[in-house]
C-alpha cells in the first residue's frame, strides 16, 4: 500500500482493492471547484481527468474512489515528448479554468499519469477558486521548474530527464540551471530570459512578491493572467523535443541481424501467439522502435515497453500518439531500473516492484543477449526476474553465441560465453517456465519461444 502526505487538505492511498482520496475539511473548496468546473468536464469526457467517484461523505471528511490508471510512471522515466505532453494538458487546464475564476495551485508532472500514449491529470484537489482581481497565477514558477527549465536542459544540452528528477522532485530553478551552462551561453536565447534574467531578478526579489496583489479591475487581472499563460504556452511551444539519433534509433529499420525474410517469420511469429494467448497486459523489454509492442497493442493489450534509450523512446510515444496505440514508453535500463525514491524510499516505488507480476505476457525479444554479454547478468538471472514479471507468458528470443551481433557484443571475450547452448537456455528456463511453442529463423542462429510460468505444486 502507498500512501502520500504533501497535500495538508487531502490524503491518497493506493491499495490492492483500489485507489482513495481522503478529503479534509479544508480540501472541500478545492473538491468542490474539481466538481462543478466546464473546464474539468469536457476533459473528463476525452479521458485526460481521472475518474473520480464519491465513496463516502460528511462534514469533516469526503472519500473519494479513483480509477486505476493502468500502470504508474514517474517523470524521470518519461522520454522528454511525454513530459511535453504533461506539461501542454496542465497549461490547457489553466487557459480553461481562467474564464471560470479558477485556477490550479499546483503545476507539476506529479500531477500527471499517462494511460497508454494519453496523459491524464490526477490530483483533484490542484482546483481552487481564484480572485477575479488577482493577476497572478503562482503555480507559473513551479510549472518553468519542472517543466520549461527540464525541456531546455533537454533539448538544448542534451540532459536526461533522470539526471533532473531523480534527484530534484520539484525541477530546476534558474540558479542551478545557469550552473549547467557556460558563461557566453547564458546570455543568449533561451537561456537569457529563462534562465539568467531570472537568476539576476532572484536576488531582488521582495517577501512581498508572494502575496496576493491585485489589479485595478478583474478584466485587467484576467487579461494579465491570459497573456502570461500564452507567454508560458509559446515557450513550451519552443522547447518541443527534437526528433534525434542515437545507436539504436535506426536499428529496427536498418536492423543487421535479420533479413527482411527472417523479420516477417519473427512478426508473424509473435503475432500469432499473442493473437492465441490474447494479454491483457503486457511488457516489452528492449522494444527499440516498438515494432512488436504495437503487434501486441493490436492484440488488443496494455503495452509497457521500455527502452534504455531516450530518442527510440521519443519516437515510439510520438508513433502510439499517433496511432492511438494503448502503449506506455518509458526510459528504462532493464538492467539497472528506476530505484524507489523521495521521502523513506517510499513516495515513487521501484520499476520491479511496480512490475511485479503486473503483466501477462513479458517479452524478451533480441535482448538476452545484451543482458548477458554487456550487463554480464547470468542467464537463471534473467529468467528468474522474467518469472517475477509475468503472471503467466514469456515470449523470449534465444540467441546463439555464433550470431554475429553476439559475436560483436562480446568484443573478443566469446570464451566467457562458450558453454552458453540452446540445450543449456532450455535447461535453465525449466526451471520456471514450459515451452509451449517454438520457432528458428531459418539461417539465423537465433530461435523464439513461447513459455507459460510453471505454477507451483500443491
Amino acid at each position: 500500500m502507498v500512501s502520500s502526505f504533501r497535500d495538508p487538505s487531502g490524503r491518497l492511498t493506493v491499495a490492492d482493492d483500489g485507489v482513495f482520496r481522503q478529503v479534509f475539511q479544508s480540501g472541500l473548496v478545492n473538491l468542490n471547484a474539481f466538481a462543478h468546473s466546464v473546464t474539468v468536464e469536457r476533459h473528463a469526457r476525452a479521458n485526460q481527468i481521472v475518474g473520480t467517484e464519491v465513496v463516502s461523505a460528511s462534514k469533516d471528511l469526503t472519500v473519494l474512489e479513483h480509477e486505476r490508471i493502468p500502470f504508474t510512471s514517474y517523470p524521470h522515466e518519461w522520454p522528454p515528448h511525454m513530459l511535453h505532453a504533461a506539461a501542454d494538458l496542465t497549461l490547457t487546464l489553466a487557459e480553461g479554468l481562467l474564464d471560470e475564476d479558477l485556477g490550479l495551485k499546483d503545476a507539476t508532472p506529479h500531477n500527471v499519469l499517462f494511460r497508454g500514449s494519453m496523459p491524464v491529470f490526477v490530483d483533484v484537489l490542484s482546483f481552487e477558486p481564484r480572485s477575479a482581481s488577482d493577476p497572478i497565477w503562482l503555480a507559473s514558477a513551479q510549472f518553468v521548474r519542472t517543466f520549461l527549465l527540464p525541456l531546455m536542459l533537454n533539448r538544448e544540452l542534451g540532459m536526461p530527464l533522470a539526471q533532473i528528477f531523480l534527484s530534484r522532485r520539484d525541477g530546476v530553478d534558474a540558479v542551478e540551471a545557469a550552473g549547467f551552462l557556460s558563461l557566453f551561453k547564458r546570455w543568449l536565447p533561451p537561456f537569457l530570459g529563462l534562465v539568467t534574467l531570472p537568476r539576476v531578478l532572484s536576488r531582488f526579489t521582495k517577501e512581498s512578491a508572494y502575496k496576493q496583489h491585485a489589479a485595478m479591475n478583474s478584466e485587467t487581472a484576467r487579461y494579465i493572467v491570459s497573456r502570461h499563460l500564452a507567454s508560458l504556452r509559446k515557450q513550451l511551444n519552443r522547447f518541443e523535443p527534437k526528433t534525434t539519433k542515437s545507436n539504436w534509433s535506426s536499428y529496427a529499420d536498418n536492423c543487421p541481424s535479420y533479413t527482411p525474410e527472417q523479420r516477417a517469420t519473427k512478426n508473424v511469429f509473435v503475432g500469432n501467439n499473442l493473437r492465441t494467448i490474447s494479454p491483457r497486459t503486457v511488457l516489452d523489454v528492449g522494444a527499440n522502435s516498438g515494432e512488436h509492442s504495437f503487434l501486441a497493442a493490436a492484440s488488443g493489450a496494455s503495452v509497457v515497453a521500455i527502452d534504455s534509450d531516450e530518442a527510440v523512446c521519443g519516437r515510439l510515444f510520438a508513433e502510439a500518439r499517433k496511432q492511438n496505440a494503448d502503449i506506455l514508453p518509458l526510459v528504462i535500463d532493464f538492467a539497472r531500473p528506476s530505484p524507489a525514491v523521495g521521502w523513506r524510499c517510499a513516495e515513487q516505488r521501484a520499476f520491479l516492484d511496480r512490475a511485479a507480476g503486473a503483466f501477462d505476457c513479458v517479452m524478451m525479444l533480441a535482448v538476452l543477449h545484451h543482458l548477458l554479454v554487456t550487463e554480464q547478468v547470468p542467464l537463471p538471472e534473467v529468467l528468474a526476474v522474467a518469472s517475477e514479471l509475468t503472471r503467466r507468458w514469456l515470449l523470449i528470443e534465444y540467441v546463439d553465441p555464433s550470431d554475429p551481433m553476439f559475436q560483436k557484443l562480446t568484443r573478443g571475450r566469446a570464451a566467457l560465453h562458450e558453454s552458453l547452448t540452446r540445450e543449456v537456455f532450455l535447461q535453465e528456463a525449466a526451471v520456471h517456465f514450459d515451452v509451449v511453442d517454438s520457432c528458428e529463423v531459418p539461417g539465423s542462429g537465433r530461435c523464439l519461444y513461447l513459455m507459460e510460468l510453471r505454477r507451483p505444486a500443491a
